[in-house]
């Protein structure tokens, strides 16, 4: 019995699958183009701010009251002044910093200890637009909070409201900045406690520092207090209440909060590269 060679299945161009079937096997092969920045940082910014809503709205109201309470406690001692203008600056950007550096670092913390991060690993979106979208999303948080503490403040304390549109600079800037460093304490520390401890030496130190007027601080102090991000944006918003704002001035300590803000996302995302390889 003879054997009957088979022939190669012929497609419709009248070809053999000999060639064809390479080049759908080559087109197969292509993986589709990864995800451009901006459009995964908006997605990831959509999702972060739908699951963090229900979430962290009552955190920010403890925000809220904590940075209002405050004010009303400084009153007894502050009559006016620059030691006004410090307090309620320090207490409006207080906000920022208990949201978008304490509970962002919890987030990341828990984040890495659950593996969420291998969830973030697998999408086709860059490190920076995961870091981004949540610092940004926990960030957009503390608008409401800011704005009533401000109000509040100059109320309490008998400061103009006149300037208190530079807050659609300081808000982001000082978020930004203060995001970073969350992120960045939330994916570098090794347990979500240690985590947890360092956000809330953060906000410790962004309260202590940034409420107190800084005249009344001792001077080793004082350098400390230049080092935290958050003290530009309180300088440029405390700056505002004057009769006379020295604009440059204001510009300059925004440019400063700018600079630091791109630093500690730069660091955060770093950050989030090591953890989510290992």
């Amino acid at each position: 019995m003879s054997a009957v060679p088979l022939e190669a299945p012929v497609h419709a161009g009248g070809g053999s699958d000999g060639g064809g079937g390479e080049a759908v096997r080559g087109a197969a092969a292509v993986l589709a183009p990864p995800a451009r920045l901006f459009p995964a940082l908006a997605a990831v910014y959509k999702a972060q701010l739908s699951r963090a809503r229900v979430a962290r709205i009552p955190l920010l109201f403890v925000a809220t009251f904590q940075s209002i309470g405050i004010m009303i406690l400084m009153r007894g001692v502050v009559d006016g002044g620059g030691e006004a203008r410090a307090v309620v600056a320090g207490s409006s950007v207080l906000v920022v910093a208990f949201v978008a550096l304490n509970l962002l670092a919890q987030y990341f913390g828990q984040l890495r200890a659950d593996g969420g991060l291998d969830h973030y690993a697998t999408l086709p979106v860059p490190p920076a637009a995961v870091v981004l979208g949540a610092a940004a999303a926990y960030a957009s948080f503390t608008v409401p909070g800011t704005l009533v503490t401000a109000v509040v403040g100059c109320t309490l304390f008998q400061l103009p409201l006149a300037h208190l549109w530079v807050l659609a600079a300081v808000i982001p800037l000082a978020g930004a900045a203060l995001a970073g460093l969350g992120a960045a304490l939330g994916l570098l520390a090794p347990r979500p406690e240690l985590a947890t401890l360092l956000g809330q030496l953060g906000m410790s130190a962004a309260l202590l520092l940034g409420v107190l007027p800084a005249d009344r601080l001792p001077s080793v102090v004082q350098y400390a207090r230049d080092l935290l991000p958050s003290t530009y944006g309180v300088e440029a918003f405390a700056r505002t209440f004057g009769p006379h704002p020295d604009w440059a001035a204001v510009l300059l300590d925004l440019a400063v909060c700018a600079g630091v803000g791109v630093v500690s996302l730069t660091v955060a995302t770093m950050a989030y590269r090591r953890a989510a390889v290992r």
